[in-house]
């Protein structure tokens, strides 16, 4: 079953790709990885080849923004993130923009606030603009705007780190897959840099209470904001609106390409669309 099951990523054509900062930096430093972009850049334009829609939601601009500042040491303070935030996204982009005119396509940003997506109007114009975007051929880069955005988890005016935006946006635009590539294989039963009797989960088929308990906070870089609790969260969220999830070691971004050719990578969370389910009930009360 779990060989069928993996078959059927091979048929993914719109895809929703998540990358963390802990990803895009080197460890010793915090600086961005530009090799590592590169890769990842071309792993998508391959994508992009093969006829499929891809939307990256890219953390980093905290980070790009240190390295900018030449500030070594992760913000302290709300306005500081901002600041760093504000310097930072515009390198961001600038450094896909530039990547992605290598391979002959072309970037465009998304930045989103949690308030956006509550609001009926705005919401409905972010989707149009996705699907425009990705009808014109481009590749739609999403961060969540840090710059106006208030605060993180638990005040209601952020989705709280890009975990849940990306579920968020797979929910939004009807994504076939979703990827979340971390600094862990996947889920395991227990925090494997703790525990090394903890077993590895290949295939969730539905979230029980047993499951919803593995979700420990287990982020720790100095650059990242999401553990597995986000994680688990943000599988509901793909789950629940009918699309497949997998998380995935970002270590190697080849992973994404072999993930979408059926190979044994990450934790497979299959969708079970929930005809309960309601984004703008998970965005006003939360999971």
């Amino acid at each position: 079953m779990l060989k069928r099951d993996r078959d059927k990523l091979k048929e993914k054509k719109r895809i929703v790709i998540k990358i963390g900062s802990s990803s895009l930096t080197h460890r010793e430093t915090g600086d961005m990885n530009f090799a590592k972009m590169e890769k990842l850049v071309r792993v998508i334009s391959d994508l992009r080849g093969q006829g499929k829609e891809v939307v990256l939601v890219s953390s980093g601009a905290i980070a790009a923004g240190r390295h900018v500042l030449g500030n070594r040491k992760r913000p302290d303070t709300l306005a500081q993130k901002q600041a760093f935030a504000a310097v930072g996204q515009a390198r961001l982009m600038m450094i896909y923009q530039r990547l992605f005119a290598e391979y002959n396509q072309t970037a465009a940003q998304v930045l989103l606030t949690k308030h956006t997506m509550i609001n009926d109007a705005s919401r409905f114009n972010a989707q149009n603009t996705f699907e425009e975007l990705l009808k014109l051929g481009t590749v739609p880069i999403v961060n969540e705007n840090d710059t106006v955005s208030t605060a993180e988890i638990p005040y209601v005016d952020t989705f709280g780190d890009n975990d849940q935006l990306s579920a968020v946006v797979a929910a939004l635009i009807e994504a076939d897959l979703l990827i979340l590539l971390s600094d862990i294989d996947g889920l395991y039963s227990d925090d494997p840099r703790r525990n090394p009797e903890a077993q590895f989960i290949d295939i969730v088929y539905e979230f029980d209470a047993k499951l919803l308990a593995m979700g420990k906070d287990t982020s720790s870089s100095d650059v990242g904001t999401g553990g597995m609790s986000s994680k688990l969260t943000a599988a509901r969220i793909a789950t629940d609106s009918g699309t497949d999830m997998v998380i995935a070691n970002g270590e190697e971004v080849s992973v994404i390409q072999e993930i979408i050719d059926g190979e044994d990578k990450g934790t497979l969370f299959m969708a079970h669309t929930n005809l309960d389910f309601d984004l703008m009930h998970y965005l006003s009360n939360e999971y």
